[in-house]
């Protein structure tokens, strides 16, 4: 059963106790990534993370990363688009140790100039190494190809020239801002008692109050298209359309439908791409779902001279499933493997800490698993036909990184 308290400070816990464990899962989940920053701070999320763990007032980056590996425990962070998380799993023994790192590391990082610079090198070598991989820069071009200048059109590593710009001062500036209790949610898992939460209260009292969360501004979603040179074995393609954000009580139909469309192994793209025609290795949809929109992407990757077939079967796949809908074996089949892997996603606690904290941060609310099951044992099949409808009827936008750098005749 989740638990949900609030600090003095509007500092939000969520708490799952699981007695049948020996570890526990904390999580700091602070409401702020790379759609929270201007074009000039794009990066400093995802930069911030990083220099949290390069030394406090009283640890070294060394340190930090002993104070786990001694206890063999786990600490690590990740920046996404509209949210930031720094967590930790560890024995439930060493559970108020983690609570006292990630709290120095959280008010205490020193953003020592010195590391300062040197993490600037990594990071900088953590975008060369993502451009060298298209499979994955296709998919940051598609949300600029679909959003734009809008901050969700920004990359969340930011760009070479915006990391040489950062700086302590900088740093500090957009904790004030983004950093504060009424952002930020921590999340337990694990087998600890409720006297732990009160810990972890006091642990983050300091944190400041804030001065309420920055209204966002929502993109519109473009049709664009963009091309890009790059010496490549493989022609990568994405295609994206306008998908639901985060609380749209359609999410289940969408989600069931990205599962039938390229969400397995078994689905259409997966099976005509790949298994029947031999067009491709890799074939896949998902859908991201932000605060006020999201998107369905379609990748594929393939040889040049067979772009043209591609996207041809890409497009028909999409087409019938628009016009016909899903068959009743594919519904409940979805169904199934949709309630089965969330099943099997929560067996750890790291997974039930991640659930908790972003359904908090994001939501502000908790649905059951019988809940979730119950939605969606409620979708039906033609609320699928009507979900499929609103998402292909509109027009898309494409990306395309290929040898060739140029969209050919029958790409459009």
């Amino acid at each position: 059963m989740i638990k949900r308290f609030t600090g003095s400070n509007g500092l939000r816990i969520v708490f799952e106790p699981n007695n049948t464990v020996r570890s526990v899962a904390i999580g700091i989940w602070i409401g702020t990534g790379s759609r929270f920053e201007t074009k000039q701070q794009n990066g400093v999320s995802h930069f911030l993370e990083h220099m949290f763990f390069k030394g406090t007032k009283s640890r070294t980056a060394q340190q930090i990363a002993e104070s786990f590996d001694s206890i063999g425990g786990h600490v690590n962070a990740f920046t996404s688009k509209e949210y930031t998380c720094y967590y930790a799993k560890v024995l439930d023994d060493h559970a108020k140790h983690a609570v006292d790192v990630l709290a120095d590391m959280y008010f205490h990082s020193t953003f020592d100039k010195h590391e300062l610079d040197k993490e600037k090198g990594v990071v900088l070598e953590e975008i060369k190494m993502y451009e060298d991989t298209p499979d994955d820069i296709v998919h940051d071009l598609l949300s600029r190809a679909s959003f734009g200048d809008h901050p969700l059109g920004y990359p969340i590593l930011g760009t070479e020239e915006t990391l040489s710009q950062f700086s302590s001062e900088s740093l500090v500036d957009y904790m004030d801002q983004y950093y504060n209790a009424d952002n930020v949610v921590i999340s337990i898992c694990g087998n600890v008692e409720e006297s732990f939460v009160a810990y972890v209260q006091e642990v983050f009292a300091p944190m400041k109050k804030g001065t309420g969360r920055k209204e966002l501004i929502k993109p519109t979603f473009n049709s664009d298209r963009i091309a890009r040179k790059k010496d490549t074995e493989q022609a990568h393609l994405c295609i994206g359309f306008e998908g639901f954000p985060l609380d749209n009580e359609d999410i289940f139909s969408l989600v069931l439908l990205n599962n039938t469309l390229g969400g397995s192994m078994s689905s259409r793209l997966f099976q005509e791409v790949r298994e029947k025609r031999g067009l491709a290795y890799s074939v896949f949809s998902y859908h991201s779902a932000f605060h006020d929109t999201g998107m369905l992407t379609v990748y594929a990757g393939t040889g040049q001279e067979q772009l043209n077939e591609l996207f041809k079967v890409l497009m028909d796949t999409l087409d019938k499933i628009r016009d016909e809908g899903l068959t009743e074996r594919e519904l409940q089949n979805g169904k199934e493997q949709l309630k089965g892997s969330m099943m099997l996603g929560l067996e750890s606690t790291n997974s039930r800490m991640s659930r908790n904290g972003k359904n908090e941060l994001l939501l502000g609310k908790h649905r059951s698993l019988d809940e979730i099951v119950e939605a969606v044992d409620r979708v039906t099949l033609d609320m699928i036909r009507e979900t499929s409808d609103q998402i292909f009827s509109k027009d898309y936008s494409l990306t395309l990184i290929s040898s060739k750098g140029e969209l050919p005749n029958g790409i459009h």
